[in-house]
C-alpha cells in the first residue's frame, strides 16, 4: 500500500536550561565546567531527610517564557514526583510538574517556507504546556571496548524548562525551524544561553503519519516514535527526516499491523555519525511513572500584580520586530532577518541608526562590515571594540562627503585595530576625500593620457573601460577622490 498520501505529523518536546545562578531546589552553583561532581550537596545527591526549596529566579524565567509563547499562567501550578529509574538523578525520582503546570496553550511562529525568509510566509505552532522540573545528570560511556559508565552529578537539579507542542509540524524542514524559532525566542528573552554544546538545550521530536481513516472517519497513525536527546538543529532535521521514511518503509510493508492501535508509541535513541535511529524501549505511559504531588513543595500560586509585571518586562519579540525593520526602515526581508536574529544585534544597530538618521545606509554598514567582523572573530556584538555612537560617527562622515564609502571601510578597521575615533583617524591620516572638481579633473587628464588604449576601447564601445579608467584614477588619487565626480568628469572627457 502506497503511502503517498500520508502526512507526517510531528510534535517536538524542547527541554532548557535557565539561566539561574543556583539550582532549582537548592544552592549549589550551576557551573558547567566546573570538576566533575563539585557542585553537589544533600538536596541535589538525594539524602534522606532532606528539604527542597524553590528557586524564585527559575519560577520567574519560566513564566516570562510562557508568556511570550502566549501561554496561559493559571491560578495554582503544583509540584509532582515522577518515579522513574535515573541512573544519573540519585534519589531515584525526578520533581517536575504533571497535570498542573505553570504555562498552558500558546502558540509560536514560524517562517512556513525555507529559506527562512525567503517567501515570508509564517506558519502558528500550536504550544500544549510549559513546565518546570529538575535535570539528571550526565552519564559518560567508556569508548568501544569499554564496560563501565561514569557519572557527573553537578548537572542534577539545574532548573529545566520543558516546552511542549502540538504535533503541528508537517516535515523535517519545519522541525527544524521551528526548534531555531525556539531558541531564538530564550535567548532574546534572557531566559537561557541555549548552547548545545554544555548540553543547555536538547529536543526530542515524536514523528508519525496520518494514514487516512478507520471505518468511523477517525484518523488512523502510525506508531509515535519520540527521538531522544538530539543537541543539534541539524540531527533534528536528519532525525526526523530519517523516521519520516523509515515510518512509510514499515506501514508499506505491512499496512494491518504498523499502526499506533496496535504497536502503542516507542522511545528511539540517534545514531549521529551513521544517521540512523535505533529501538531503546517502548514508550511510558503517564502511569508508569506513578506521579503524586510532591510533598515537601507546597503549591505555586502566583500573583496576579507579579504575573502582569514580568508580561510588561518582556521585550519586542524577534519576529515582531523584523516586521517592524521592514515596514519603518524599508529594509530588505534577508536583512532584517539577519539584524533581529541577535537581540543585542538588534539593540546595537537601532542605536546607530537613531543617531545617524539613515536606517538604510547603517543596514548596509551592519550586513557588509559589522557582521563580518563578527562572524570573523566569532564574538558576539558586546565584545566588539567599537560603541554605536563611534559607528553613527563614521557613517556620518560618509554621508556628508568628508570620506568615500571605501576609505570609511578602511578607516572602520583602524577603528578596530586602534579604538580611536573615526575624526581622529581620518586628521591624522590626511585620508580626508578630495571633492575638489578642478583637482580631479586634473588627475582625470593625466590618467587619460597614461591610458591612450583604454580610451580607445572604450570609444570603440567597450562601456568596461570606463571602470578601468575610474579605478586609475581613485588609484591616483589614493582613494580619496570622490568616485561619482570621478566618473561624471570621465563621461564628460570622453565624449568630448
Amino acid at each position: 500500500m502506497s503511502t503517498a498520501d500520508a502526512i507526517p505529523t510531528i510534535g517536538l518536546e524542547v527541554h532548557l536550561h535557565l539561566k539561574t545562578r543556583t539550582k532549582l531546589f537548592c544552592g549549589c552553583e550551576v557551573e558547567y565546567e566546573a570538576r566533575p561532581n563539585s557542585r553537589v550537596c544533600p538536596v541535589c545527591l538525594g539524602m534522606p531527610g532532606v528539604l527542597p526549596v524553590m528557586n524564585q529566579k527559575a519560577v520567574e524565567l519560566a513564566v516570562r517564557m510562557a508568556l511570550a509563547l502566549e501561554c496561559t499562567i493559571p491560578e495554582l501550578a503544583k509540584w509532582d514526583r515522577k518515579h522513574y529509574y535515573y541512573p544519573d538523578l540519585p534519589k531515584n525520582y525526578q520533581i517536575s510538574e504533571y497535570d498542573q503546570p505553570l504555562g498552558i496553550g500558546g502558540s509560536l511562529e514560524i517562517p512556513a517556507v525555507r529559506p527562512v525568509w525567503a517567501e515570508g510566509g509564517m506558519k502558528r505552532v500550536g504550544i500544549i504546556r510549559v513546565h518546570l522540573e529538575e535535570d539528571a545528570g550526565k552519564l559518560m560511556h567508556a569508548e568501544k571496548g569499554g564496560n563501565y559508565s561514569v557519572v557527573d552529578l553537578n548537572r542534577a537539579g539545574t532548573p529545566l524548562l520543558e516546552v511542549v507542542s502540538e504535533p503541528d509540524l508537517a516535515s523535517a524542514e519545519e522541525a527544524r525551524a521551528y526548534a531555531e524559532a525556539l531558541r531564538q525566542l530564550a535567548v532574546y528573552l534572557g531566559v537561557g544561553d541555549c548552547n548545545m554544546q554544555l548540553g543547555q538545550m536538547r529536543f526530542e521530536p515524536n514523528v508519525s503519519l496520518r494514514i487516512g481513516t478507520d471505518g468511523q472517519g477517525r484518523p488512523r497513525y502510525t506508531p509515535i516514535s519520540e527521538i531522544k536527546n538530539l543537541n543539534s538543529f541539524r540531527s533534528v532535521e536528519r532525525a526526523v527526516a530519517f523516521e519520516i521514511a523509515r515510518h512509510r518503509e514499515e506501514y508499506e510493508a505491512d499496512p494491518t499491523g504498523y499502526t499506533l492501535e496496535r504497536l502503542g508509541k516507542e522511545t528511539r535513541g540517534w545514531r549521529d555519525d551513521e544517521g540512523i535511529s535505533f529501538l531503546q524501549r517502548s514508550k511510558e505511559e503517564a502511569h508508569d511513572y506513578r506521579y503524586f504531588p510532591e510533598p515537601d513543595l507546597a503549591p505555586f500560586v502566583p500573583d496576579r500584580a507579579w504575573v502582569e509585571a514580568i508580561r510588561a518586562s518582556v521585550p519586542e519579540l524577534p519576529e515582531k520586530r523584523r516586521r517592524r525593520f521592514i515596514e519603518a526602515y524599508g529594509l530588505p526581508e534577508y536583512d532584517a532577518g539577519v539584524l533581529t536574529a541577535d537581540r543585542c544585534v538588534a539593540d546595537f544597530y537601532e542605536d546607530v541608526a537613531r543617531r545617524a538618521k539613515d536606517p538604510k545606509a547603517v543596514s548596509n554598514w551592519m550586513m557588509q562590515d559589522v557582521m563580518r567582523v563578527l562572524n570573523e572573530r566569532k564574538i558576539g556584538i558586546g565584545e566588539l571594540e567599537m560603541t554605536a555612537a563611534g559607528l553613527a560617527e563614521l557613517i556620518g562622515l560618509v554621508k556628508k562627503g568628508s570620506i568615500n564609502r571605501s576609505t570609511g571601510a578602511e578607516v572602520f578597521q583602524k577603528m578596530l585595530a586602534t579604538g580611536q575615533s573615526a575624526p581622529e583617524i581620518v586628521a591624522e591620516e590626511n585620508l580626508a576625500q578630495v571633492g575638489d572638481a578642478g583637482e580631479i579633473e586634473a588627475m582625470v587628464e593625466k590618467v587619460l593620457a597614461a591610458n591612450s588604449r583604454t580610451v580607445e576601447d572604450y570609444r570603440g564601445g567597450k562601456k568596461a573601460a570606463l571602470g578601468r579608467l575610474i579605478g586609475e584614477t581613485m588609484k591616483a588619487s589614493g582613494g580619496k577622490a570622490d568616485p561619482q565626480v570621478v566618473r561624471e568628469i570621465l563621461i564628460r572627457k570622453l565624449g568630448e
